[in-house]
């Protein structure tokens, strides 16, 4: 890899901390989806890809919801920075499968996306330029379109993994639309810099609107688990529903399956506390 030098516009060391995630990290991110990767069957389910519109663009997602015409809550899966991948997909099903409607979003849709590519700094100059009033707009759009379904009983939550979770914290914070949130190892601060990405979800925290639980890693690299203790004492203060829940042997990452940062009991407990989460304030 190249030294990191001012001229690259951001520092390479910058591009990490808007990825959420360390160059230790990303050794175990780029994993290949491996043959133990859980299939969740489809059965029972409707599952199919549609195209959310907004303005002029079209977004690709990824919808699967149980049969049948019972009108039920409604999850925005929101993939890793590394796109809507089959992992991601996977997970919708695993919703559905629980009686939700889950819609994963391709939020790179616009620059050809990022699952071709198999260099991280390439990865992270797709993802800091996407500004964040866009990636809200768009997640707001389909929002919107879930509310709207036949199927959805009005209400919608937010779930992300790692860039993901980042992602829920900011729609937690900016759109009243949005019903509950469940952040996956979001990051709190160092969510990047300038114009495209101004705020931090920690300086944020008074313009929460939605109840969120919070799903972290002890042994997180890239997330110290004193940001998470004063993001949940930040909201407290401003009598906030919230839960942080802190998994103290549990790296970065650890609910992602097809990865050798995958921990099987803090993830069975997270998925738990994450259903529970949903049905408490979607229903």
């Amino acid at each position: 890899m190249n030294k990191d030098t001012a001229a690259e516009g951001l520092s390479r060391r910058t591009l990490f901390k808007i990825a959420g995630i360390s160059a230790t990290g990303y050794a175990l991110a780029v994993q290949p989806l491996s043959a133990e990767t859980i299939h969740t069957p489809d059965t029972g389910l409707v599952t199919r890809d549609i195209e959310v519109s907004r303005r002029a663009d079209r977004m690709p997602v990824y919808l699967a919801m149980p049969e049948g015409s019972a009108r039920r809550p409604a999850v925005i899966v929101i993939h890793e920075i590394f796109g809507q991948h089959e992992h991601i997909r996977d997970v919708a099903r695993r919703f559905a499968r629980e009686g939700f409607i889950a819609a994963a979003p391709e939020l790179y849709f616009r620059d050809g996306g990022v699952k071709h590519l198999k260099d991280f700094p390439a990865i992270l100059e797709v993802v800091r330029n996407i500004p964040d009033r866009q990636l809200l707009d768009d997640l707001g759009a389909l929002l919107t379109h879930l509310k709207g379904l036949p199927q959805s009983n009005g209400k919608v939550g937010a779930t992300g993994f790692c860039w993901g979770g980042g992602a829920t914290w900011l729609l937690a914070l900016d759109n009243p639309g949005l019903d509950a949130a469940v952040t996956w190892y979001g990051r709190l601060t160092n969510w990047g810099s300038g114009p495209l990405h101004p705020h931090n979800p920690i300086d944020l925290a008074e313009r929460l609107h939605a109840p969120v639980l919070g799903l972290y890693g002890g042994q997180d690299n890239g997330i110290p688990v004193a940001d998470v203790n004063a993001m949940r004492d930040k909201l407290k203060a401003l009598g906030k529903t919230n839960e942080m829940v802190i998994y103290p042997d549990a790296p970065h990452a650890f609910h992602a399956d097809y990865r050798p940062s995958y921990r099987p009991e803090a993830a069975k407990d997270g998925w738990g506390r994450c259903l529970a989460w949903f049905r408490k304030y979607l229903s």
